[in-house]
């Protein structure tokens, strides 16, 4: 099933920088994993019919909402296809962070359902017509950066990955080796969800396996430090830093321009 919206929207700074108006098709789409029954975000530019890039996102731990959406119509802006994978499935959408923190610990703990879920999305962005399927990208925000990492460990033949304020913890590390894709992280120098130790292990992971990586910290920046809807106290542990939001989404887009071209 299938609920089609066209809209215009009009996006106007929210710490990314000004946008035009335009004319951006979203869907709602409904799809599956196994047995399950998911609903993902689809948003394009459809008044042309050039092939062009499609880009994965995976939601942060409340799931798919207007974040996510808003993240999706400005790729779509930007010339993309993009499509906003659900790992939590249809109508699962956490109402707190309790809610969020009991979905995310449920993936996270069992990765192959978290690669699976990840699959299902990226086999559904292929399905677009307009889709080039050598050139398609996977980017997530905090769980879901941790996500589009397990999709790059899964060996998933995509040309990039991005992860935002993601998680770094590698249950399988020996699966490093698997990755295909070059990977670009979007991390807060002062996130503490993500110890140091962390971080170096998992660099070192990546220099091991020979994967092409990028590794950018941002000065001042903490969890979540993308979206303006966690506040703007980093004694909390995550909040919006502007400046790191405009220069990530910034290092995507050049990212973007390297690996598509």
């Amino acid at each position: 099933m299938v609920k089609v919206i066209i809209m215009t929207l009009f996006i106007l700074g929210w710490g990314i920088g000004s946008f035009s108006s335009a004319a951006v098709k979203t869907e709602t789409v409904e799809y599956k994993e196994g047995n399950t029954v998911l609903e993902g975000f689809l948003a394009y530019d459809d008044t042309s019919t050039n092939i062009r890039p499609g880009v994965l996102i995976v939601h942060e731990w409340m799931g798919i909402n207007d974040y996510t959406k808003r993240r999706a119509v400005m790729l779509a802006e930007m010339g993309y296809v993009a499509f906003a994978a659900d790992i939590f499935g249809k109508g699962v959408r956490p109402t707190n962070t309790k809610e969020a923190s009991e979905q995310a610990a449920k993936y996270k703990g069992d990765r192959p359902v978290l690669r699976a879920r990840a699959l299902a999305g990226l086999e559904q962005l292929k399905k677009y017509r307009l889709i080039d399927p050598k050139k398609i990208a996977a980017i997530g925000f905090c769980f879901g950066g941790t996500t589009v990492l397990e999709l790059a460990r899964a060996g998933a033949d995509v040309a990039g990955v991005v992860s935002f304020h993601g998680g770094l913890d590698m249950p399988n590390p020996e699966d490093t080796k698997n990755i295909k894709a070059k990977v670009l992280i979007c991390h807060g120098g002062d996130d503490p969800n993500v110890p140091a130790e962390q971080v170096a292990d998992f660099q070192n992971q990546l220099r091991q396996a020979k994967v092409d990586w990028q590794f950018i910290a941002y000065g001042g920046a903490v969890h979540s430090f993308t979206n303006p809807d966690a506040g703007n106290d980093p004694s909390k542990g995550a909040a919006y830093n502007a400046d790191a939001d405009r220069r990530s989404w910034e290092a995507m887009r050049q990212f973007f321009s390297e690996i598509f071209r």
